[in-house]
């Protein structure tokens, strides 16, 4: 309901007013009335109405100086005056100061009705309005971290017009950036894949939140800056240094480089994330440049120091100064490289494979130019190459095609050089041993190891890596090599075994059928007796009893 309050100095005006117009009836409450224009602005401050209807010509102080002195002190409310036929001249000066309208006396209620819908139909629209601008400044307010993060990556991207740089340092609330010389560091997690592939959404998003807060205050204890994430696994932070000039003191002189100072700085974030979160990292720091616009070239620098532990290896702190030329291309991958390496995946020799592969990856390692992605290429070649060695052995199965399958995809995963061959080389060494044992005629000889050791423990809750470790194997070859000597999986086989050992147990009575089921290696009954239905035809129950 909006509020009003009339100022007129006619009794009988403010009387009929007062008494005899239906307020409530239009969604107004009459709240003060005052009888000259001292008294009305007096109680109008106080009041603070919505709506004020006041005569124009008043003793002291007029509608119209008085109306004034309202609309300077409270723009939003609306002013409708009251005048006679004579009052043209008063009119004109109403007009002059935005009143929403006038009535002519004598009022007349039908006419005082259609105004007064005006004004209130006018004071929801406004108020609307109004809301509607809170709620997009709210809004604004909400998004202002997002839209920081954006013109952030712009910055660091090549993205941003030079003009328009001051106004948008405004807008967001990053004045802070105003400064003379600045320094771009890159914070990488080390091994992302593993570091973010096991934690639920909430625990991705509560990670970047901490790391970013260490970074930060780091940055705001040691130096000037911002950091922001730009992708998983990826801080970038925009540092701050100020440039010697001629009237620096001999204090400032002695003081530690911007190049110094940042290099602590990483120090600190390195040790902190590694303390803290168990988190290992590196950074990689660019070079100074005195403008935002020049800040992409930095961060290339930055990033391209960072990617440099493809090489160098992990948890390190690598600067452009730091980093070996080299040539674009040294060594290509050459096909006499396979060669040598089918001819030892053939002969099932683990150390000529592994001293081949040492080799090509130590020629890998000097093509610096081509960054990670020609030594994957060449490690998914040779694990392709290693597919043909077991299909000449009648060894590719479904289960060592999906293995295939996801060490392509583990290739492109590793970090560094040296994880990358130490992950090829555990690969091609489990195609050597199947290698070896195939040609040497000792697959028999495995067979029967693993056939003794489920004899021996059956009883335990066995899975195929504790069988492959029995034998010394890998739990993926093991499973091959039984599948295709025997015709039947491990747990097949598994199962088989234990079955027949519940038989003669349940030849006794004496043994309960839940204590047979434990003995043999199950804990839940109801597994147990599925299982042996399914190869004998009874339940445990039902077979005990065609015993007797």
């Amino acid at each position: 309901m909006k509020t009003l309050v009339i100022v007129d100095d006619e009794p009988s005006v403010l009387n009929g007013l007062r008494s005899y117009v239906d307020w409530a009836g239009q969604g107004i409450e009459l709240v003060g009335t005052a009888d000259d224009g001292d008294a009305g602005l007096e109680m109008i401050k106080e009041l603070k109405p919505d709506i004020v209807l006041t005569d124009v010509q008043m003793p002291a102080m007029d509608g119209i100086r008085m109306a004034a002195e309202v609309r300077a002190v409270l723009p939003f409310t609306k002013i409708v005056f009251i005048s006679g036929h004579n009052d043209a001249d008063y009119l004109r000066s109403a007009l002059q100061i935005h009143a929403v309208d006038y009535l002519l006396k004598p009022i007349r209620r039908k006419e005082l009705a259609s105004v007064m819908g005006k004004v209130t139909g006018a004071l929801d629209a406004e108020a609307r309005e109004r809301n509607r601008v809170k709620e997009m400044q709210v809004k604004l307010a909400q998004s202002l971290p997002l839209l920081r993060e954006r013109f952030l990556l712009s910055v660091i991207s090549d993205r941003i017009h030079p003009a328009h740089i001051r106004e948008k340092l405004e807008f967001l609330d990053l004045t802070m950036l105003s400064a003379s010389g600045y320094i771009v560091i890159v914070i990488m997690i080390d091994d992302v894949p593993q570091v973010l592939d096991t934690r639920s959404e909430q625990d991705k998003q509560l990670l970047s939140y901490t790391v970013l807060n260490i970074i930060q205050e780091l940055i705001d204890k040691q130096m000037r800056g911002i950091t922001f994430e730009k992708q998983p696994g990826e801080y970038v932070g925009i540092l701050l240094t100020r440039q010697m000039e001629d009237g620096d003191t001999e204090e400032a002189e002695e003081a530690q480089s911007p190049e110094q100072e940042l290099l602590l700085l990483a120090e600190s974030i390195r040790d902190n994330l590694r303390q803290w979160l168990k988190l290992s990292v590196t950074s990689g720091v660019g070079e100074g440049v005195s403008s935002l616009p020049e800040l992409p070239s930095s961060y290339k620098q930055a990033k391209g120091a960072a990617d440099q532990k493809w090489y160098l290896g992990k948890n390190r702190i690598l600067s452009m100064d730091k980093l070996e030329s080299a040539e674009h291309l040294r060594y290509r991958y050459e096909a006499e490289w396979s060669e040598r390496v089918l001819t030892a995946l053939r002969s099932g020799d683990r150390e000529r494979t592994l001293s081949e592969l040492e080799q090509i990856f130590a020629r890998l390692e000097q093509n610096r130019g081509q960054g990670s992605r020609y030594a994957q290429n060449v490690s998914l070649h040779l694990i392709l190459q290693s597919g043909q060695v077991m299909l000449e052995l009648n060894g590719m199965s479904e289960e060592w095609e999906q293995k295939e399958i996801e060490a392509w995809k583990q290739v492109m995963r590793q970090e560094t050089i040296q994880d990358l061959l130490q992950y090829t080389a555990a690969y091609l060494q489990e195609v050597c041993d199947y290698s070896r044992l195939k040609r040497n005629g000792k697959a028999s000889e495995v067979i029967e190891r693993v056939r003794l050791l489920i004899g021996q423990r059956y009883s335990e809750n066995l899975s195929a890596a504790d069988i492959a470790e029995g034998v010394y194997l890998s739990p993926t070859y093991v499973r091959l090599l039984f599948k295709q000597e025997t015709g039947e999986t491990l747990f097949e086989y598994l199962t088989k075994v234990r079955v027949e050992q519940a038989k003669n147990l349940l030849k006794d009575p004496q043994n309960k059928l839940y204590e047979v089921c434990y003995a043999v290696g199950y804990t839940d009954p109801s597994h147990f007796s599925k299982l042996f239905k399914k190869i004998t035809g009874y339940t445990p129950s039902a077979y005990r009893e065609q015993l007797t």
